[in-house]
């Protein structure tokens, strides 16, 4: 890409103090670049891509109304942070973004100041500020925190927990919420800009607090007027919802409006306390394709800007995916009391068909993970069979749900966890690394893992029927291409199977690992079990192989500490065989970002690498 000579303003900034140096007027001309810029690059490279067109002005203009890196953003999710990342002296790496060795996806600490929280998971930006807003207050530091959070954010408990706090002690933090949903539009306008410059103006706000400590001698009055007040601002803007928990709310203002929002954020960094903005944004803004249809321009592979993304030919080959999403619609056909849950992931999880076929059995909860697992609990008690569609990472925000309010009452919850181990160049935030760890523990809890696709149906369908709470972990993409049978027919509960007889060594594969097991035991002539069930674990099998081979080894794609494998050595030490057994798994430490098959043989994982047994 060719830069000064494409974008003359942008190739002139390495960080945001060469664009504060720019005058306000030559903005507007700066987010046509930018905003380009990412287009062009995220085509080429692949990447998140709606969010962050349609933040390129708020980027903009927090960088310019903001001493950064002194003054504090942070960021939620961090799906839109491309164009903060090109202003912050990353703009000649953004073709590398979520590639091995490349930028990370997300903020992260380690790779900039700029990044001052590293993030992934939704809703925490508001908790994260507001920590930061306090540790500079006690130790004395003047600096100006900002939490960006979107409206989708918003849907999580933890956002209204910081809002709450915050409010509370009166923290000085501004919170920008943005909003890109359209529902609000018409409050999006010149009289609103206006009355939103106004209020958030010096004058305004010494004019409001004056009159405050005058009247507030004077209770009556000082009422009357407190009342007058939100009467007057609730018939111009949106609920007083945050006035209620201790902020001072200002907007919805357009945030593709460059001079208001510079204004705006300017004159509310003069302020003090909880500060709440509301900017409207759009989703893929510049980008026809991604105004759209903006949630298939979320994440994107490489593409043509000029023909948008190609709908790709049909695989006969399922992924994982769409073997789920298969059999929730035939189980719901063949049983009225199943019902689908998602915490926000209705496309991830591949529930599009069975919320349209099913639409009062489908519930999705919003960026509510805890929510999702007891709401699921209340339906169990009352004699439904709820279904909790969930990726591994995310699944971790429920846990206490998963212990307290599924695994102590032994409520028959099936959890659909998607995205299990190694996920790609969403990274190590996104990875599904703990899952059999911290499941495996809970009593009662039955815990299986498919090791291709069919096996991945018939095992929904024995944790469907399971009298209490059941896992099916599966990995993201495709398997090794098992034709999927119609037939449902439950496994042996708690049974696995050997796949080849074999000397000395016998692997002992859970889920994802027996593809190159197999291919490794053909080489060395090893015996090869795929167990199927990480709880309750084969005892019958595993003392069989032991007694038989040299030694055992497990291999999972979970992290070795109190994985599947603990649950063999536990077996073995009961019965005085500790020292036959050896675990291969992820190591105690992140994988950094990368392709799966990439992070896989950094983890050692793949058939390719040479297994120290």
């Amino acid at each position: 890409m060719s830069d000064a000579h494409e974008y003359p303003l942008l190739s002139g900034i390495d960080d945001p103090s060469h664009l504060r140096e720019l005058p306000a007027s030559r903005l507007p001309a700066l987010a046509v670049e930018l905003r380009q810029f990412v287009l062009q690059s995220v085509a080429q490279s692949g990447g998140h891509l709606a969010a962050g067109l349609g933040t390129v002005e708020l980027t903009i203009a927090l960088h310019y109304a903001f001493d950064t890196p002194h003054d504090r953003l942070v960021w939620d999710v961090g799906h839109q942070c491309y164009p903060h990342k090109v202003l912050t002296g990353r703009r000649r790496l953004l073709s590398t973004i979520r590639q091995r060795g490349g930028l990370a996806g997300f903020p992260k600490r380690e790779e900039s100041e700029y990044d001052t929280f590293g993030v992934g998971h939704s809703s925490t930006s508001i908790s994260a500020a507001l920590g930061m807003s306090l540790a500079a207050s006690l130790l004395g530091v003047k600096r100006r925190t900002v939490a960006i959070i979107g409206d989708g954010g918003m849907t999580a408990g933890e956002a209204f927990e910081a809002l709450n706090h915050a409010g509370d002690v009166k923290a000085d933090l501004l919170v920008v919420l943005n909003d890109n949903e359209m529902s609000i539009s018409e409050n999006v306008g010149a009289l609103s800009s206006y009355l939103t410059r106004l209020l958030s103006g010096r004058g305004y706000a010494s004019l409001r607090d004056g009159g405050k400590r005058v009247l507030r001698h004077m209770p009556p009055i000082h009422e009357l007027a407190r009342r007058a007040e939100e009467h007057m601002k609730g018939m111009l803007v949106p609920s007083t919802l945050f006035e209620e928990l201790g902020f001072e709310y200002y907007g919805p203002i357009d945030g593709h409006d460059l001079p208001t929002l510079v204004k705006t954020l300017q004159n509310l960094g003069q302020q003090h306390g909880p500060r709440l903005l509301h900017v409207v944004t759009r989703k893929g803004k510049g980008y026809k394709p991604a105004e759209d249809n903006p949630i298939r321009y979320h994440g994107v592979s490489t593409f043509d800007p000029k023909q948008g993304l190609v709908s790709k030919t049909a695989s006969s080959t399922p992924s994982y995916t769409e073997v789920f999403g298969q059999w929730l619609c035939d189980m719901a056909a063949q049983d009225r009391r199943l019902v689908g849950i998602t915490p926000a992931m209705r496309e991830g999880s591949g529930m599009v068909k069975f919320a349209e076929t099913y639409p009062s059995r489908y519930y999705d909860v919003g960026i509510a993970e805890q929510h999702s697992v007891t709401v699921a609990a209340g339906m169990a008690c009352e004699g439904a069979k709820p279904v909790v569609a969930i990726y591994s990472t995310f699944l971790q925000r429920g846990y206490d749900q998963v212990v307290h309010d599924v695994a102590l009452q032994k409520l028959p919850v099936l959890f659909a966890i998607d995205r299990a181990g190694l996920v790609g160049p969403d990274g190590p935030t996104h990875a599904g690394s703990y899952d059999l760890s911290y499941l495996r523990c809970l009593p009662d809890m039955a815990i299986m893992a498919p090791a291709d696709e069919n096996e991945c149906r018939q095992m929904l369908y024995t944790g469907f029927l399971h009298d209490g709470p059941a896992a099916v972990r599966y990995p993201r993409g495709k398997g090794p291409g098992v034709p999927v049978t119609n037939e449902m027919e439950a496994l042996p509960f708690g049974k696995g199977e050997i796949r080849r007889e074999g000397k000395r060594l016998a692997l002992l594969a859970f889920g994802s690992m027996l593809a190159p097991a197999l291919e490794v035991a053909e080489k060395l002539d090893m015996t090869v079990a795929n167990m199927r069930f990480v709880k309750p674990l084969d005892e019958e099998l595993i003392l069989d192989l032991a007694q038989r081979h040299e030694l055992l080894v497990t291999l999972e794609e979970n992290v070795v500490a109190g994985g599947a494998g603990g649950g063999v050595s536990e077996l073995l030490a009961e019965h005085g065989l500790a020292g036959k057994v050896r675990h291969i798994g992820l190591p105690d430490c992140p994988i950094e970002h990368g392709s799966r098959e990439e992070m896989l043989a950094d983890a050692g994982l793949d058939a390719e690498v040479y297994w120290p047994v």
